[in-house]
């Protein structure tokens, strides 16, 4: 009689998975399996579509001439499995993109021998990560990337240029930034807005810009209609990435800030009555559309419009997608290669503007090559700061009454007769109806003020709040000039 068959199954499976995989648990108690000296981990309790590790299990099993086991001795084992690794230490799990040893950031390729892209100090170079540096997690999202040529001379860029029908220099040197701030982990990057008029290639535009960090399996999809299936959607992917926006919710608005600066989702484990699960996220998005409405002052601070033109000659959509198939191991190489460069040059990180990493960076890519992206950024967020306005009624009533202040002086009230007096100068002489969503009372108002207090800044209008014996108080100061560059106080 074999040992094998003296053993209970639960024993020959746990022996048989101990040998062959290496079992950790991420911080939120998930347990993941990896196979020896291969980067992938799977969850061991994951029934999905990409390749479950109960069933490479089974195949291994299989394969390796120990048998075919029935469930209950699978669950069993799996159960000690995951016991036991609960007391094995911390490791995270990574979607695409990853931080290594010694300054290094990896790209998952998505191929199944497990090369990545390794981007160090003096260069990149194609490997697999050692598993205790760096582990993948693979979703239905995540997809195959070609291997990416070196010593391309820049010449990728010029082609991904001429394959997007970016309007003017200062939107192709964003676009590059913004792709540039996707491989890095731990640097937030304000969402791109592709915009333009009908027929201008945004939907086209954005789904190149997306699968060089996706690869050609990379798509745009419609805003899932709540906050729950958005965050599952961000979860599974590295580059979210919605199309055709034509309206933007509060909640929605409120989900997109979150998701590009990072937060952290709690909820309810199923089945269960006091367990959670806790799910962090930050994730590069990316949005296309030609008009969202009105725009949230917070979410303005991290939108990056790239304006889109119309192109003078249309090809077909095989044509074009050959070509760029084609291109992409070209345009990967050239973005890895201006990576290098960008990170190794030295700029001072600007003070004033709210995604100051990114902000950083693009000073850093005008250190290395001159593009002048820095300026262009902060045109886009004055071009936002406009459309804000444009949108919000209170705000152009409070940038009106401003203007009855002389430069440098200042003026305070009570939130109460802030209202009044911004409602009757609103409604005029001939007392018109104030707009739906006027602030009710002096607290909707203040809270609203908040919100624009950025936008108000850059226009010259300060307004902060304070305490004296008597109350509360809201002050409003007419800057002498408008200071968008300079350290603005909050509430």
């Amino acid at each position: 009689m074999s040992d094998d068959e003296k053993n209970p199954a639960r024993e020959v499976i746990t022996n048989y998975a101990q040998s062959h995989f290496r079992y950790f648990r991420t911080a939120d108690g998930t347990v993941y399996a990896q196979k020896n000296g291969h980067p992938v981990a799977r969850p061991i309790r994951s029934q999905g579509t990409t390749g479950s590790h109960r069933q490479e299990l089974m195949v291994g099993l299989y394969r390796d001439g120990h048998g075919v086991f029935n469930g209950t001795a699978l669950k069993e084992a799996l159960d000690l499995i995951e016991a036991l690794a609960l007391t094995e230490d911390v490791q995270p799990v990574h979607i695409r993109v990853a931080p290594g040893f010694d300054g290094a950031t990896w790209l998952d390729l998505g191929r199944t021998d497990g090369q990545s892209v390794r981007i160090h100090p003096t260069g990149w170079d194609i490997a697999i990560p050692d598993p205790r540096e760096v582990c993948w997690r693979r979703t239905q999202l995540t997809g195959e990337l070609p291997l990416p040529v070196k010593d391309t001379d820049g010449k990728g860029i010029d082609l991904l240029l001429r394959l997007c029908n970016f309007a003017g220099a200062e939107t192709e040197c964003l676009a590059i930034a913004w792709l540039i701030g996707c491989l890095g982990p731990s640097v937030p990057v304000p969402a791109p807005f592709l915009t333009g008029p009908q027929g201008a290639g945004k939907s086209t535009g954005g789904r190149m810009l997306v699968r060089i960090i996706e690869g050609m399996s990379g798509d745009l999809r419609r805003a899932p209609k709540d906050e729950e299936n958005l965050i599952a959607a961000v979860a599974a992917g590295w580059v979210t990435a919605l199309d055709n926006l034509s309206h933007m919710t509060p909640d929605l608005s409120d989900a997109m800030c979150c998701i590009v600066t990072g937060a952290e989702n709690v909820k309810r484990a199923l089945y269960t009555d006091g367990d959670v699960v806790r799910a962090r996220y930050r994730r590069p998005m990316l949005l296309t559309g030609i008009d969202v409405g009105v725009i949230r002052p917070d979410l303005a601070e991290r939108l990056l419009p790239l304006r889109m033109e119309r192109p003078r000659v249309r090809r077909t959509e095989a044509e074009l997608w050959a070509e760029y198939a084609e291109a992409l191991p070209v345009i990967l190489g050239s973005l890895l290669d201006l990576t290098v460069k960008v990170r190794a040059a030295e700029a001072e990180t600007p003070t004033d503007l709210r995604m100051a990493d990114f902000a950083h960076l693009c000073a850093q890519l005008d250190a290395a090559t001159g593009l002048g992206g820095l300026a262009a950024y902060r045109r886009s967020l004055d071009d936002l700061n406009d459309d804000v306005i444009e949108g919000d009624l209170l705000a152009q009533t409070v940038l009106k009454h401003a203007e009855a202040i002389e430069p440098g002086g200042e003026q305070r009230m009570t939130s109460t007769e802030w209202l009044y007096c911004l409602s009757r100068l609103y409604s005029g002489d001939d007392m018109r109806p104030l707009p739906k969503g006027w602030p009710t009372t002096g607290k909707v108002l203040s809270d609203r003020l908040k919100r624009l207090q950025p936008t108000l800044a850059a226009r010259g209008v300060l307004i902060e709040s304070g305490r004296t014996s008597e109350g509360r108080y809201l002050e409003m100061t007419h800057l002498q000039t408008p200071q968008p560059h300079e350290e603005k106080r909050m509430f």
